[in-house]
């Protein structure tokens, strides 16, 4: 599904902040009569790229040189942009044409002002770097001077959009258009917000399954610089002139919490999901063929069961949000995937019209992972600051988010293989269980279509512990579960690992068993070529053992082999190879540091990420506790994208769900040892 843009309409925020003169199209583009060219960014900017990318796609269509553009965040404008989200990597599909379009359309009316002002046919008008010529005469206008005239001409109704063969933007390997701002300290964070008469608060948060009883804010009224002591639902707000005033104002308080409903453990989560595993369900999310009978019938079954930690997002900046709620008003700030929702659960929070709200979006965000997509804390901010009537910023402390935020769900997975009497491969059977999730699986996954018995069962345990997105939800363990899992039939088959994939792929090619949603053919393109980059079929030489993953996410077909050492029962990735197909590259630059960003992630919380929860409290903290990844043990990696037309798809997340299976399949090779839960630090260390 493609979900358009308004891309003719004109952005009212924008002409605020413009001369009256200056030509503002629609809602993308800012000319002034100086001959300045603003590009509008609309997407929420956490690192993946989009401020760069997307406004590529205007540049290409307008025809103007890129260095000499000025690119803005955008606000929120639920008008004029469609989808203003950083999630589920979608900010490119779903602008790839839409914004290319509206490049088109301004470029469109500028070479139309110049044939009026030439007299001469607009089919004689070309432009070229910002500036529009006659053919005939080669006579040139520069953008900025026909502006004025451009104004008075109405936006097409339909464009014609450049062929690809003549791109000069799209494909050109650009940086990032904050680098030099970054680098030198000048970008923005929410963090860094500050406005006049502005407070900083904390906040006092419950573990999960506790509710406020009672507090006394007496010793906290007393630390230097505290002002205000505020109760909002189940938590109490100190309001200081520092930050720092109101922690030691916040640690001051004296609370009395009770028990609301029974603490939790993962210890018992743990148990319940050994449990779940072994049932099927009355309405299973997958059934294809007959499975009983496969397995009945069955010469050999194969079974292994893998298990998923808890793990918080933990993103660098803290999670914070500004607000000033006052007469009936919101004005709220910060860095969030979701503006738009942080827009309607504030509007609906406070009791307020939509229109009495405007949300202000940080050019940069420090991370995110799918923790900013929730909104619980720009409502939290809005709260507090109607309560103390004052604008305020309120900042969480690592420890806050870590014990209280939202985490990747902790689950179970049981995965059965039937081998008939010809030790054929003939039936897949996935039982999964999770925290509060419906379904816990993702039941099209490969090779879903290549099998003619698969079924899928989930189940869901309900807790009070809050879970949500996370770096390529659900594929982030999944891809790891499965890849690892179909290495292991393909040894007891006596397969090659690499061949064995290839096999099952023209199968699916071939059969109809189930909804197709990949592509075979790109599938086994990026198979093979990962498997040439990585040398496959060479183990052991000089140390080294090589594993391999592939995975389709997100439309995005991505392929790895992994080369790891074991030193001193500690596991080493070497480098990693990494295959993708993601259709046309805009940024090429940009895509690469995607991929490398998501196997740079996924090695990390792979071999070390887990958070353990018992009676209703997050044992880990901070980083002390809850270890990252470091520089030392980021790989070198190697990325090589599939050349096609085909449209672009998303790579903020696809680049991570591959590298566990990779790892834990050249783990095996190394050390004989199943990864079949993580983090692989621990069982390699035998400390699991």
């Amino acid at each position: 599904m493609l979900i358009g843009f308004h891309v003719m309409g004109k952005n009212p925020q924008a002409l605020e902040l413009v001369d009256e003169n200056d030509f503002v199209p629609n809602a993308f583009v800012k000319i002034n009569s100086k001959g300045i060219i603003t590009i509008m960014a609309p997407n929420p900017e956490v690192g993946q790229g989009v401020k760069t990318s997307l406004p590529m796609l205007v540049a290409e269509e307008l025809d103007v040189e890129w260095e000499t553009l000025v690119i803005e965040q955008a606000p929120l404008d639920v008008n004029k942009y469609k989808r203003q989200v950083a999630g589920g990597s979608g900010s490119t599909p779903s602008s790839w044409e839409s914004f290319r379009k509206a490049g088109a359309a301004v470029r469109y009316v500028l070479r139309k002002a110049a044939s009026q002002k030439w007299n001469v046919p607009i089919e004689e008008v070309t432009t070229d770097k910002g500036f529009v010529v006659h053919k005939n005469s080669d006579k040139r206008l520069s953008y900025g001077l026909l502006a004025k005239a451009a104004g008075d001409i109405a936006l097409p109704e339909e464009v014609t959009l450049k062929d690809p063969k003549d791109y000069k933007i799209i494909g050109k390997r650009l940086g990032n258009v904050d680098s030099k701002k970054i680098v030198t300290g000048q970008v923005k964070y929410g963090i860094d917000t500050r406005r006049e008469g502005m407070l900083f608060a904390m906040v006092a948060r419950p573990t999960f399954g506790k509710k406020l009883v009672s507090f006394d804010d007496t010793e906290a009224k007393k630390v230097n610089g505290v002002k205000k002591v505020v109760r909002v639902e189940n938590k109490i707000a100190v309001l200081a002139t520092t930050t720092w005033a109101a922690k030691k104002g916040r640690d001051a308080l004296k609370l009395v919490w009770e028990d609301e409903s029974a603490l939790e453990s993962s210890s018992e989560h743990q148990a319940t999901f050994r449990k779940n595993i072994l049932l099927k369900t009355e309405k299973p999310v997958r059934v294809d063929g007959d499975v009983d009978f496969a397995f009945t019938n069955a010469n050999k079954v194969i079974e292994s069961v893998f298990e998923a930690p808890f793990l918080p997002h933990s993103s660098m900046e803290p999670m914070n949000f500004f607000a000033d709620v006052r007469t009936g008003r919101a004005d709220v700030y910060g860095g969030t995937q979701t503006p738009e929702r942080s827009y309607n659960e504030i509007s609906k929070a406070l009791g307020i019209p939509k229109e009495n709200v405007t949300v202000g979006m940080s050019p940069r965000m420090g991370g995110g992972f799918g923790r900013r997509l929730m909104v619980d804390y720009s409502v939290e901010a809005a709260l507090i600051s109607k309560e103390a009537n004052s604008p305020v910023l309120v900042t969480w402390t690592r420890e806050d988010d870590m014990q209280g935020g939202f985490y990747r769900p902790a689950g179970m997975y049981r995965y059965r293989a039937a081998l008939d009497k010809n030790n054929e491969f003939v039936a897949w059977h996935l039982t999964a269980t999770s925290i509060n999730e419906d379904n816990s699986a993702r039941e099209n996954n490969f090779p879903a279509g290549a099998i003619q018995h698969f079924r899928v069962d989930t189940h869901n345990l309900k807790s009070n512990v809050s879970i949500g997105p996370w770096r390529a939800p659900k594929h982030n363990f999944l891809a790891f579960a499965e890849e690892s899992f179909l290495d292991e039939i393909a040894l007891e088959l006596k397969k090659d690992p690499v061949q064995f994939r290839l096999d099952l792929l023209d199968k699916a090619k071939a059969n109809e068993y189930g909804k197709k949603i990949y592509d075979a053919d790109r599938y086994k393109a990026v198979v093979k070529t990962a498997a040439e980059m990585g040398g496959w079929g060479k183990q052991g030489v000089n140390g080294i053992y090589k594993g391999f993953g592939a995975h389709f996410s997100f439309n995005t077909y991505v392929a790895m082999v992994a080369d790891i050492k074991i030193e001193s029962e500690k596991i080493k990735v070497v480098k990693v190879y990494c295959a993708v197909d993601c259709g046309r590259l805009i940024n090429p630059l940009g895509a690469e540091q995607q991929i490398e960003g998501g196997i740079v992630d996924g090695i990390g919380h792979a071999l070390f990420g887990e958070l353990v929860i018992e009676k209703g409290v997050a044992l880990q903290k901070n980083f002390n506790t809850y270890k990252m990844i470091r520089m030392a043990d980021a790989p070198e990696i190697e990325v090589k994208f599939i050349n096609n037309e085909a449209s672009p798809t998303g790579l903020g997340e696809p680049g991570l769900p591959p590298i566990g299976a990779a790892m834990a399949n050249a783990i095996f090779a190394a050390t004989g040892q199943r990864m079949r839960k993580q983090p692989f630090s621990l069982q390699v260390a035998g400390k699991a």
